[in-house]
């Protein structure tokens, strides 16, 4: 497949960036093609308000993420790899998904202003890799998974609605043992390997 990793960590030292690194190196393993997109390498998260004026108009202007949106289009297996702060995305990853998830891109506008078509029906597969500090119980129990439902649902479950999803969430990031690394890689390679 066509896979593409976007990574969404300030630190290239960072836990993040090591399990992308595991990500990547799986699915090359694996005879996978693989673009990565480091967003935090220079991709400008704020929707500007040329591209926010144009969300309904007849064609959304997307010369400004023209390469960030033909990548999305070309992948058949996405793998987002990101800190979840604030039970939240990183602001860098939201901008991606303002500006690069966006009609014409990912979806269009229905003429009634109904639901949303989509348009992502290549996308096969995507696995989410995010670490949190906190304990599970507080994500799931508390919180009830935030950035997993929007992903499956909103964003995936209205864009690419047959992609498969998958996601894996490390707690506890600030004080585990290597490991419990180790572990969480291997959980990470297994999910890839059954990637056909």
């Amino acid at each position: 497949m066509k896979c593409l990793v976007v990574i969404a960590h300030p630190l290239h030292d960072s836990l993040c960036h090591a399990l992308a690194e595991r990500a990547i190196a799986a699915l090359r393993a694996a005879g996978h093609e693989v673009v990565v997109e480091d967003l935090c390498a220079g991709f400008d998260p704020c929707l500007s308000a040329a591209e926010r004026e144009c969300y309904y108009a007849p064609q959304y202007d997307a010369a400004a993420v023209r390469a960030e949106a033909a990548r999305l289009l070309a992948a058949e297996g996405l793998v987002l790899c990101f800190p979840t702060w604030w039970f939240g995305f990183p602001a860098v990853l939201k901008g991606w998904f303002d500006r690069v998830w966006a009609p014409g891109i990912a979806y269009d506008h229905a003429s009634d202003l109904g639901p949303i078509r989509p348009r992502l029906a290549g996308l096969r597969r995507t696995l989410a890799v995010t670490s949190l500090g906190s304990p599970w119980w507080v994500d799931r129990l508390v919180l009830r998974r935030p950035l997993r439902r929007v992903l499956k649902t909103a964003i995936l479950g209205t864009c690419a609605p047959a992609c498969r999803f998958e996601m894996l969430s490390l707690y506890g990031a600030e004080k585990l043992a290597p490991t419990q690394v180790e572990a969480f890689g291997r959980r990470i390679e297994a999910v890839l390997a059954g990637w056909s």
